[in-house]
């Protein structure tokens, strides 16, 4: 590996960052339902979920509340692994393109591709957390 990715791959900004960034979708869909919580109900409302308002909010905690600790590295296992559940329920519930027909379909197959991809990466930053010595982490020494 080049030192100069090397050093890169080292600075704890540079951890930061990237958990950040993959966790940008998640803060910012949950950031949007809260500053336009009728929206978000809307939205919830638009899928056929039950109780519209209560998901809702359990959206905004789950996606606010999964990023904050992948972002600050605490207990990042339980954001990841609560962020990936909320992914993967969100294929059959939203992203059902077996039920589609044609251009619907494709898009919606595009898209349970991608939430796979991200399941994958909110896995990998759990592992990982497990040696960054991050609370609740169980880092190895």
């Amino acid at each position: 590996m080049p030192k100069l990715i090397a050093c890169l791959l080292d600075q704890g900004w540079f951890a930061v960052l990237a958990r950040i960034v993959l966790t940008f979708a998640f803060w910012g869909s949950g950031l949007a339902k809260l500053i336009n919580f009728q929206e978000g109900v809307a939205e919830m409302a638009m899928f056929n979920l039950p109780q519209p308002v209560l998901m809702n909010v359990l959206t905004i905690i789950t996606q606010l509340g999964g990023s904050l600790l992948i972002i600050v590295n605490r207990w990042t296992w339980l954001g990841a692994g609560a962020l990936a559940v909320f992914t993967a329920l969100t294929i059959p519930l939203v992203h059902h393109f077996w039920t589609m027909q044609g251009p619907d379909a494709i898009k919606a197959f595009h898209t349970a591709g991608e939430h796979v991809t991200v399941i994958g990466g909110l896995m990998i930053v759990a592992i990982l957390s497990r040696y960054t010595g991050g609370a609740g982490n169980g880092a190895q020494r």
